[in-house]
């Protein structure tokens, strides 16, 4: 449950507020323990409405977003990780046919990684 919410003309989306993550971590995460049919959900449902989304966040500069358009591009980031999934790969949460992907720790500066290691034990 999320206390995260969307302008009115995108209130239809609200259903998945839980993917509007922050970080690539987390979206990782989160698209790795989602299901086939939660994958194709997500992208059935925001794949239409992107266009809309991208043409009201590029009203504001980079770094200037206000607070309450932050789920809505969060919602756009998930889309990007999803699609590859949906488009390319069957709709497999994972990557088929590939190398563990969890053998892969991305680190980000000082953030502890999405296994929750710290960036030096990563």
């Amino acid at each position: 449950m999320t206390n995260k919410s969307l302008p009115p003309e995108f209130a239809d989306l609200a259903p998945f507020l839980d993917w509007a993550l922050a970080t690539a971590d987390e979206r990782y995460a989160y698209r790795r323990n989602a299901s086939r049919a939660e994958l194709k959900a997500f992208y059935d449902a925001i794949l239409p409405r992107t266009e809309a989304i991208l043409a009201l966040v590029d009203q504001y500069p980079l770094g200037a977003l206000p607070e309450e358009l932050h789920p809505l591009y969060h919602l756009v980031l998930s889309l990007a990780e999803v699609a590859p999934h949906i488009e390319l790969y069957g709709g497999a949460p994972g990557v088929p046919y590939a190398f563990d992907e969890t053998r892969f720790v991305a680190t980000h500066g000082a953030q502890d990684t999405a296994l929750g290691l710290s960036p030096t034990a990563a």
